[in-house]
């Protein structure tokens, strides 16, 4: 049966409608909601592509049911993270690095590492590796994103 739901997706108010409340939260931000920064990778959690922050956490939309959420959740995804008017530092920094080549894997890329840098805002190289290490690559930037990392943090 199908279910309305209220969300606060990038610090706005946004009321949905699922049919199931198993549905992934990233289906509702992409199909409902338009967003394209999160991206569908594998569907199963282990790529990191549809990486959202909910209440600051990053978290994997892709298996992410939106009965799942937090009551008055905070989901911020990358539109919300900055855009080309303001960039959060870790997109500037990952465009000073050239960080990105395709660019599939980088909205996760760059959601771990926002939130990676809200918990510990100074990571050594080992950390930001532990930390990025289940988000994929497959173009091989992994040098560019973790110097990205340490610009953003201001210790490149």
């Amino acid at each position: 049966m199908a279910q309305e739901m209220s969300l606060d997706v990038n610090g706005r108010a946004a009321r949905v409608t699922v049919d199931d409340t198993d549905t992934p939260l990233l289906y509702v931000l992409r199909d409902d909601l338009g967003l394209h920064g999160p991206r569908f990778g594998c569907g199963l959690g282990q790529c990191g592509s549809c990486t959202v922050h909910v209440d600051g956490k990053a978290v994997r939309s892709c298996v992410t049911p939106v009965s799942g959420l937090p009551k008055n959740a905070k989901i911020v995804t990358l539109e919300g993270l900055g855009g080309p008017d303001r960039l959060h530092p870790v997109q500037a920094a990952f465009i000073e690095e050239q960080a990105a080549q395709c660019g599939y894997c980088i909205n996760g890329m760059i959601m771990q590492s926002a939130a990676l840098l809200n918990e510990s805002p100074k990571p050594d190289e080992a950390a930001i590796r532990q930390a990025l290490a289940q988000n994929l690559c497959r173009c091989g930037t992994h040098l560019r994103i973790v110097r990205a990392v340490q610009r953003a943090a201001g210790t490149l």
